[in-house]
């Protein structure tokens, strides 16, 4: 297979041809359809997540069909198009077992824990939970950010913050993950503000159903909580970070109306100084999301196939996997508005 490869971290990948992969007696080998360019696969490519061992292949969401399957593999067939959560649980864990793969210790993840999706082929682990059937008229632009974009911020406003109709949500970063979240809130009837330092993006998160914006690019990070609050003149109820950056964390929490509820999404490459005093005084909720399990994602695709939510809207470019390696580099320099779509 060709995939994008590495040997050492934040050094140009190649193009490489490797052998193709084979089903572990419990998973499968999906053929790639479309995979995604995510901050997630920067981080990984960077060194920033422990759990990626050299030489390695990123991506981690995707859309595909099946392929091959192991012997122990029960309630799927070759031919069937699928995605699944970029956190796939054991299986056999009270994390698992309560519905809750997504936080299991022994998780495997796609372009993390082993080879990824940038690539012809890729393989999922413990496939009878971790598998999402999904309907061969959904188009790939809407269909391959389910596995991780989509579903984080789904589950972060859905089930872990529980936004409320009429609410007032704002997210902070307004990359792809952070667009979603934009859609998301509208699709649950929330009202949203937009915060990120980039007009095109905004002019996008506007697009697709933020009532207000702000852009952040000028203001002191002490400034930015005081001019989302000004701009819909309101503090927000939820806010969001999908970016990954102390800064904006701390703009967020000191956003909130007392009892808010912060969604953590964006992935911190240091530890941050967090304005615990307000979480304390406000009775703050500080909540991470990881994904969503396999056993959740029907509400999602049917919000997805009804028309209610149209990941396809955010797709603003499609790329091949030989202009991956250059894109990957770019993103030292920032994200590109929009979701970016990979077709190995």
């Amino acid at each position: 297979m060709r995939a994008v490869y590495f040997e050492k971290f934040r050094t140009e990948p190649i193009i490489a041809k490797l052998p193709d992969p084979s089903a572990p007696a419990d998973g499968v080998v999906i053929d790639v359809e479309a995979t995604g360019l995510c901050r997630s696969d920067w981080h990984a490519w960077s060194g920033h997540d422990d759990t990626v061992q050299l030489p390695h292949v990123p991506g981690h969401e995707l859309v595909g069909t099946i392929a091959d399957l192991g012997s122990d593999v029960e309630n799927w067939h070759v031919g069937q198009r699928v995605t699944t959560p970029f956190v796939g649980g054991c299986g056999s864990c009270e994390w698992c077992s309560s519905g809750n793969a997504q936080v299991c210790p022994d998780q495997t993840q796609p372009g993390f824990t082993h080879f990824g999706s940038w690539a012809d082929k890729v393989v999922v682990r413990h496939a009878d939970l971790n598998l999402v059937e999904l309907p061969e008229d959904l188009p790939a632009e809407a269909a391959f950010s389910l596995g991780c974009r989509f579903a984080t911020s789904f589950r972060g406003l859905k089930h872990r913050a529980k936004v409320r109709d009429g609410e007032l949500v704002a997210v902070f970063g307004c990359g792809g993950v952070g667009l979603s979240a934009v859609m998301i809130a509208r699709a649950l009837g929330a009202r949203v503000v937009a915060v990120d330092i980039n007009d095109d993006a905004l002019d996008l998160a506007q697009q697709h159903g933020a009532e207000a914006t702000v852009n952040s690019r000028e203001l002191a990070p002490d400034r930015v909580a005081t001019a989302v609050i000004d701009a819909v003149g309101e503090a927000p109820a939820v806010t969001v970070e999908a970016l990954g950056l102390q800064d904006t964390m701390n703009a967020a929490l000191r956003s909130l109306a007392p009892l808010g509820r912060h969604v953590q999404i964006g992935l911190l490459a240091e530890p941050p100084v967090t304005a615990v005093p307000r979480i304390i005084a406000l009775e703050l909720s500080f909540l991470g999301t990881h994904g969503m399990a396999a056993a959740d994602y029907p509400e999602l695709v049917d919000l997805v196939r009804s028309g209610a939510l149209r990941p396809q809207d955010l797709v603003t470019r499609s790329i091949s996997l030989d202009e991956v390696p250059a894109s990957l580099l770019e993103m030292d320099s920032g994200t590109r508005p929009g979701m970016t779509l990979i077709r190995p």
